[in-house]
């Protein structure tokens, strides 16, 4: 199996530990993690972006996972990665790969689809595969948690060392968190059907915003405190953030939100259940008391 974005992120690393002890990984980023130098596990430095000649690197594979997009940036960004991740479906049909999975995310509202680069080439090459001969799965899963993530972890980490959280809106919008390992999961079950498809993938419990943040500070033992900001507030203070070049909260990401598309339903099909998100909470809030 080639894994295209490579085991260092959240669900590379999830990849890497339901499949490592499969053997047959080849992994293509541009720096190794530790658990790559397993048996079984090839590493390839490259950069989806950059290659030309994507042949040699799927001599005896017969599966592709992409992971691979970055996010933010520029159209000078995104579109260097987009062409070379359609170079590779282009690979991948001539060279008889038996299945190509696509990680891809949920839907978003129609000026973010066609306006925002992170999401208009990331749709150019969801396309390109779907138009593909190719066998293929392309996962639109929800927002992913698990160790070191961007989402959970953060926001227990704000609330413990502030207490309190701002609240964009009224909050009455939902996410459905997935866990890492869930995708990883899902990856396999993917892998092994024939049928091409799009398919959402959410987590357990479909929550509303407020709830899970409510949640969050009873998991740190504390009352929920919060400071209110409207919609438009709340983007602005994204991209307020974004001009001073961090990379804490993107202004899409806000708006995103607020749009209440990130509710995905739970995906089916596993042999065993989703992970509900409470234990992970649990476990992370505890480093924080």
């Amino acid at each position: 199996m080639l894994i295209v974005g490579g085991c260092g992120g959240l669900a590379g690393r999830a990849l890497l530990e339901e499949f490592g002890t499969d053997g047959g990984i080849r992994s293509l980023h541009r720096h190794p993690v530790p658990a790559e130098t397993a048996p079984g596990v090839e590493w390839i430095q490259g950069d989806a972006a950059t290659v030309a000649d994507w042949a040699p690197l799927l001599d005896g594979i017969d599966a592709v996972v992409n992971l691979a997009w970055y996010r933010h940036g520029s159209p000078r960004r995104f579109r260097p990665l987009a062409e070379g991740l359609r170079r590779l479906i282009a690979a991948s049909e001539i060279a008889g790969i038996r299945r190509f999975v696509q990680i891809s995310v949920p839907p978003a509202p129609a000026a973010m689809e066609s306006g925002l680069p992170y999401l208009r080439y990331k749709r150019e090459v969801d396309l390109a595969l779907t138009q593909s001969r190719l066998s293929h799965a392309v996962v639109r899963a929800s927002m992913l948690f698990g160790p070191k993530d961007k989402l959970l972890t953060v926001m227990l980490r704000t609330i413990a060392r502030y207490h309190r959280f701002p609240m964009f809106g009224d909050g009455r919008y939902h996410l459905s968190p997935i866990a890492s390992r869930d995708v990883a999961r899902i990856v396999r079950r993917e892998l092994a059907i024939r049928e091409s498809h799009t398919v959402d993938a959410g987590g357990p419990t479909r929550w509303v915003y407020r709830d899970l943040t409510d949640e969050l500070f009873r998991v740190l033992g504390r009352e929920p405190r919060y400071s209110r900001l409207s919609p438009r507030g709340a983007v602005r203070l994204a991209r307020l953030m974004e001009a001073v070049g961090s990379s804490l909260l993107y202004a899409y990401e806000v708006e995103w939100l607020l749009s209440d598309r990130l509710g995905l339903a739970p995906y089916s099909g596993l042999d065993q259940p989703l992970e509900p998100v409470e234990p992970f909470l649990a476990s992370e809030a505890a480093r924080y008391r």
